[in-house]
C-alpha cells in the first residue's frame, strides 16, 4: 500500500470533480500534482502542491483553489483534518485507522513492498566505473562503482528496464603507454635490470604481466621491433588489468551486464566516421578555427583549421574539435559514436557516472547526444566527488601495490564490502566524502552501516526469541498481517509505521531524482526509530515486543518488527549491503 499514490489519486479526483463548479483543469496538468510527507511533521501526515501548480489552469488564486480541493478531501473516510498553509499548500492529517492498514500491507507484500511502477518498463542504460584498464582500481573509482550499481538497483526496483554497462577504454594513447610499461616488465622478467622512465606506469601490478609474456613468448619479443611487440604487450596488459578490475568489482559486489570495447567503435566498421558523417549531413559539422581559449599560453596555442562540431547550437559553450592534427579522432568523437551506439540499441534514457574532474565535459556530451539522436535521447551525467581517505583522522596516501594511490581492493579487504558500500552512499554523490577506515568499523550509533545492520539483526533476534517464548504462535506474514494491529497505539509504534509508509514514495522519488543516497538516509532514520523503541521497552516492560501474557499484543508488535525487517532488507538490497541475521 502506497498511501502517497492512493492520495495522489484522491487529489486528482477531487480536482476533476471541480468541473461541476465550472472549474476545469486539463487532464495532463494533473501529472504535476504531488503528494508527499510535509517537511514539518506537526503539519500533518501528507501534503500536496495541487492548488499551487494548478491555479493557472483553473483560473483561480492558489488559496481559493486550495479551499475547494480541501473541502472534498475532508470528506474522505481516512482523513481526520485538512489545513491550508501559506499561499495554498494543503496538509492532511489521517485517521489512526489508516496505519494498521499500511502495516498489514507491508507485512503481506514482503519483498514486493516498495517496488514501484513509475519506470513503466522504460529502457535505461547506466554506465559506471569505466576505469581505464591501465592499473588497479583506486578508492576514487570505488565511489563511482558503488553509486552506479546502487542507482541501477534503485531504478530496477522502481520499474525501469535497466542495463548496467562498463565502457572499456582500450584505444588511444594511454593503452599504448600501458603496452610499453608491460614490455619493460617483460624485460625485467627476462633478468634485465630496468628503470621505469617518467610517463610510464611504475606500479608492481604489471610484474605478473611481464612474467606471463616471458612464459608465452620466451625471449622472442626482446629484440623484435616495437611494431611487433607493442600490440602483443598492450593486449596482454589490457586483458590482465580487466581481469583484475572484474575481481575488484566482484569483491565490492558490483556487477555489469555489458562490457563495451572502445576499439569496437572503429573495427570492423568505423562507427566514429559514420557518426561524424551523420552530423555533417545535418549541418552540425564544419571546418573552422576556434578562438584561443582564455588563459592559454601563446607558445602552446596553435591556430589551425579543424573539423568542428557545432555544439553551441545544442546548449554547449563553444564548438568542439573532432579530429586531431595527426588525423586521428579526438576522445570526444569516439564518445559521440559510443553514445549514438547506445541510442541505436534503444537506450534513449542514458545515465553516465563520471568523476568530478570531468565536469567540464558534461555540456558537450549532452549536446552531442541531442544532435546525433535528433533530440530523441537524453543524457544525465552524475558527477561523483573525491574520496579523502583517513585512518583515525590521519590521511592515508600510499599503496605498496600501486606505488602512488590506495587501491579499491585494499580498502575492501581492510573494512569489508558492506562498510565501503554503505558509507560511499551515505553522502550525496556531488559532495566530497571523508572516509575514515577506523570509524567505519566502529560498533556505535555514529557508524551508520553498523547501526542499520544492527537494527535488522536485532529484529531477527526478536523474531527468534518469539519462536522460543511462544512456540505455537504463527509468525508467518499472512497471520501477522491479520493481527490486531489497531492495538499499536504507542507514539513510538505509530511513528515507526508512519516511517514504513514513506518507503514506497521514497523509492519513487529517489529513482526519479537518480539519488540512491536517499535510501541510505532513510534506512538510518528507520533504524533510529526502531532502536529508540527497543530502548524504551527496556525501561518500560509494557512496551516490549514480546509479551508472553498477551499473545495478541505480541502478534501486533511482531508484525511491526516484521515490517521493519521487510523494509530494511529491501533498502539494504538496493544499496548492495547484506541484511545480517546477527551481529558478533
Amino acid at each position: 500500500m502506497n498511501i502517497f499514490s492512493v492520495f495522489t489519486q484522491h487529489v486528482r479526483q477531487a480536482v476533476a470533480e471541480l468541473g461541476s463548479d465550472g472549474i476545469n483543469v486539463p487532464q495532463a496538468a494533473l501529472d504535476r500534482v504531488v503528494v508527499e510527507a510535509p517537511r514539518d511533521a506537526t503539519h500533518g501526515d501528507l501534503a500536496t502542491n495541487a492548488a499551487m501548480v494548478l491555479s493557472k489552469e483553473a483560473g483561480m488564486k492558489p488559496r481559493d483553489l486550495a479551499e475547494k480541493i480541501a473541502a472534498r478531501l475532508g470528506a474522505l473516510a481516512d482523513v481526520a483534518k485538512v489545513d491550508i498553509a501559506g499561499p495554498g499548500f494543503i496538509n492532511l492529517t489521517l485517521k489512526a485507522s489508516v496505519w494498521p492498514k499500511v502495516l498489514a500491507a507491508a507485512v503481506s507484500a514482503g519483498d514486493a513492498f516498495g517496488r514501484a511502477t513509475v519506470g513503466g518498463g522504460a529502457k535505461v542504460n547506466v554506465e559506471y566505473v569505466s576505469a581505464n584498464p591501465t592499473g588497479p582500481m583506486h578508492v576514487g573509482h570505488c565511489r563511482g562503482a558503488v553509486f552506479g550499481d546502487a542507482l541501477a538497483s534503485l531504478l530496477d526496483v522502481a520499474g525501469y528496464d535497466v542495463t548496467r554497462e562498463y565502457y572499456i577504454n582500450d584505444a588511444g594513447a594511454q593503452v599504448q603507454v600501458l603496452g610499453r610499461s608491460a614490455y619493460l616488465r617483460y624485460r625485467e622478467a627476462l633478468g634485465e635490470m630496468i628503470t621505469i622512465p617518467e610517463g610510464l606506469y611504475p606500479g608492481d601490478y604489471l610484474k605478473p604481466v611481464g612474467e606471463a609474456l616471458k612464459a608465452k613468448y620466451g625471449a622472442s619479443l626482446h629484440n623484435a621491433p616495437e611494431a611487433e611487440w607493442l600490440p602483443i604487450c598492450r593486449d596482454a596488459a589490457i586483458d590482465a588489468m580487466m581481469a583484475e578490475i572484474r575481481k575488484d568489482l566482484a569483491a565490492l559486489n558490483v556487477s555489469h551486464s555489458v562490457f563495451f570495447s572502445e576499439r569496437s567503435l572503429q573495427a570492423p566498421v568505423d562507427k566514429v566516421r559514420a557518426s561524424i558523417d551523420t552530423l555533417r549531413a545535418q549541418g552540425s559539422i564544419y571546418e573552422g578555427v576556434l578562438e584561443r581559449p582564455k588563459g592559454a599560453d601563446d607558445a602552446d596555442w596553435e591556430e589551425r583549421e579543424q573539423t568542428l562540431f557545432r555544439s553551441t547550437a545544442f546548449g554547449d559553450d563553444v564548438d568542439r574539435p573532432l579530429m586531431k592534427s595527426d588525423g586521428t579522432y579526438t576522445y570526444f568523437a569516439s564518445d559521440i559514436a559510443y553514445h549514438k551506439d547506445k541510442a541505436d540499441r534503444g537506450f534513449l534514457d542514458q545515465i553516465d557516472v563520471w568523476g568530478a574532474d570531468h565536469g567540464g565535459y558534461v555540456k558537450r556530451m549532452q549536446a552531442a547526444l541531442k544532435a546525433i539522436s535528433g533530440g530523441t535521447a537524453a543524457l544525465d551525467v552524475k558527477l561523483v566527488q573525491l574520496v579523502r581517505l583517513f585512518r583515525n583522522g590521519e590521511p592515508v596516501r600510499m599503496s605498496k601495490r600501486s606505488g602512488d594511490f590506495v587501491t579499491l581492493r585494499e580498502v575492501v579487504d581492510e573494512v569489508g564490502r558492506d562498510a565501503v558500500r554503505f558509507m560511499m552512499l551515505y553522502r550525496k554523490n556531488d559532495a566530497t566524502l571523508d572516509f575514515d577506515l577506523a570509524k567505519v568499523v566502529e560498533q556505535s550509533k555514529d557508524n551508520p552501516v553498523f547501526y542499520v545492520q544492527y537494527a535488522h539483526a536485532r529484529c531477527r533476534s526478536i523474531l527468534r526469541n518469539a519462536r522460543a517464548a511462544l512456540p505455537d504462535l504463527d509468525l508467518s506474514p499472512a497471520v501477522l498481517a491479520a493481527a490486531p494491529l489497531d492495538r499499536l497505539d504507542d507514539a513510538g509504534e505509530i511513528a515507526i509505521v508512519q516511517r514504513l509508509a514513506q518507503y514506497p514514495r521514497l523509492i519513487e522519488a529517489a529513482a526519479q531524482a537518480h539519488e540512491p543516497h536517499r535510501v541510505a538516509f532513510y534506512l538510518y532514520e528507520l533504524a533510529s526509530d526502531f532502536h529508540s523503541q527497543w530502548n524504551r521497552g527496556k525501561d518500560s516492560p509494557h512496551l516490549r515486543f514480546i509479551m508472553e501474557n498477551d499473545r495478541q499484543m505480541s502478534s501486533a508488535r511482531l508484525a511491526l518488527v516484521q515490517g521493519i525487517v521487510t523494509v530494511l532488507r529491501s533498502g539494504l538490497a538496493i544499496l548492495g549491503v547484506e541484511a545480517v541475521e546477527e551481529m558478533r
